[in-house]
C-alpha cells in the first residue's frame, strides 16, 4: 500500500473556479515524486491540501487523501492536525521569510518536538544540535542561538531541512526548495536533501517547475496543467518518451545547457490550445 494515496481531489477557490481537477497520485514509503508543470498548475496546491494548510479562500470539494490508510479528510480536524504532525514536514519555498525573524533558531527547530510530539526538551535540543551538523552547519551551538537575520539564505535553507527531518516523519512535502537560492547554492541544497532522504528512508513529494531537478531527485513525477494530472510516469520513461503533448512541449521549452546558444522554445499555443479544450471537456464531464 502506498504511503500517501490522493484519489480524485478536488478543489476550487469558495464561490471561484476549480484549482485541482480531481487528482490522483501515490506516494509509496521512501519514493521521490515529483510534481512539475508551469506556474499556476496546482503543484503547490497538492502539497498544502495533504498538509491540511490550505488558505481560507479555498475549499476541498472531492476525493480522498489517505496518509498510511487513513483518509485525512475523515477525521476531525483535531485529530487530522495530529496525525499531520506526527508524520508529514514541510520545506517550504523561501528561506528569507520561512523563518520567524523574532525568535532564535534553536526553539523553531525544538518546539515542534516538545510541544507537539511531546519530546523532552534535553533531547530535542540533542536532536537539534545532530541536525545541524548533519545539513553541514559548522558550530551548531552557536548557530542555535543565532536568529534567523545573522545567517546567509544558504543556511537559513539547510535549517529548514533539518527542521523538516527533526520528527524523522514519513512524508516531507519540499515546496520548491531552492527558488530563492543562487545556482551554485541550490546544487548544494538539492545534494543535501537527496542524502538526507535516502539515509532517513523518508518519502518526499518534490514541488518544482524544474525538470532539470526532477532528472536528479525523482524517481516519479506527474505533469500537472491547471489543477488536473496529464502525465503520470517514471522519471526514466519521461525522459525517454513523454506521453503527453504537453509534456514534450515542456521538455522541448527546457534550456539546453550544452548549447548556451540555442534559442528558448516556448510551448506552442496549438499545444496550450489542445490542453485547455481536455481541461474544457475534463470540467464538462467528458473524461471519466
Amino acid at each position: 500500500m502506498s504511503f500517501l494515496s490522493i484519489r480524485n481531489l478536488s478543489v476550487r477557490l469558495k464561490k471561484g473556479p476549480p484549482l485541482l481537477r480531481r487528482v490522483s497520485l501515490d506516494v509509496q514509503a521512501g519514493e521521490v515524486r515529483g510534481l512539475v508543470g508551469e506556474s499556476g498548475a496546482g503543484k503547490s496546491m497538492i502539497g498544502k491540501a495533504v498538509l491540511g494548510i490550505l488558505p481560507p479562500s479555498v475549499e476541498i470539494t472531492g476525493g480522498e487523501i489517505l496518509l498510511d490508510g487513513t483518509d485525512l479528510l475523515r477525521l476531525p480536524p483535531k485529530d487530522r492536525r495530529r496525525r499531520i504532525g506526527a508524520s508529514c514536514a514541510l520545506i517550504p519555498q523561501d528561506p528569507l521569510t520561512a523563518l520567524n525573524p523574532s525568535h532564535r533558531i534553536g526553539p523553531q527547530i525544538t518546539d515542534r518536538l516538545v510541544d507537539i510530539l511531546g519530546w523532552p526538551r534535553s533531547a530535542a535540543e540533542a536532536r537539534a544540535r545532530d541536525l545541524l551538523a548533519e545539513v553541514q552547519i559548522p558550530e551548531p551551538d552557536r548557530v542555535l542561538r543565532a536568529y534567523p537575520h545573522e545567517l546567509s539564505g544558504g543556511m537559513r535553507q539547510r535549517i529548514l531541512i533539518a527542521s523538516a527531518f527533526a520528527a524523522e516523519p514519513k512524508l516531507i512535502v519540499a515546496d520548491e526548495p531552492t527558488t530563492a537560492l543562487d545556482v551554485t547554492v541550490q546544487k548544494q541544497i538539492l545534494k543535501l536533501i537527496a542524502g538526507m532522504q535516502a539515509r532517513h528512508g523518508t518519502a518526499l513529494l518534490f514541488v518544482t517547475h524544474d525538470l532539470g531537478v526532477v532528472s536528479k531527485v525523482c524517481q516519479n513525477l506527474s505533469v500537472l496543467y491547471s489543477g488536473m494530472v496529464v502525465e503520470d510516469s517514471a522519471v526514466t520513461d519521461f525522459f525517454a518518451a513523454p506521453r503527453h503533448p504537453y509534456s514534450r512541449a515542456l521538455l522541448a521549452a527546457t534550456p539546453k545547457y550544452t548549447d548556451p546558444a540555442a534559442g528558448l522554445t516556448p510551448v506552442p499555443d496549438e499545444v496550450i490550445a489542445a490542453v485547455r479544450a481536455e481541461v474544457a471537456a475534463f470540467d464538462a464531464g467528458g473524461i471519466a
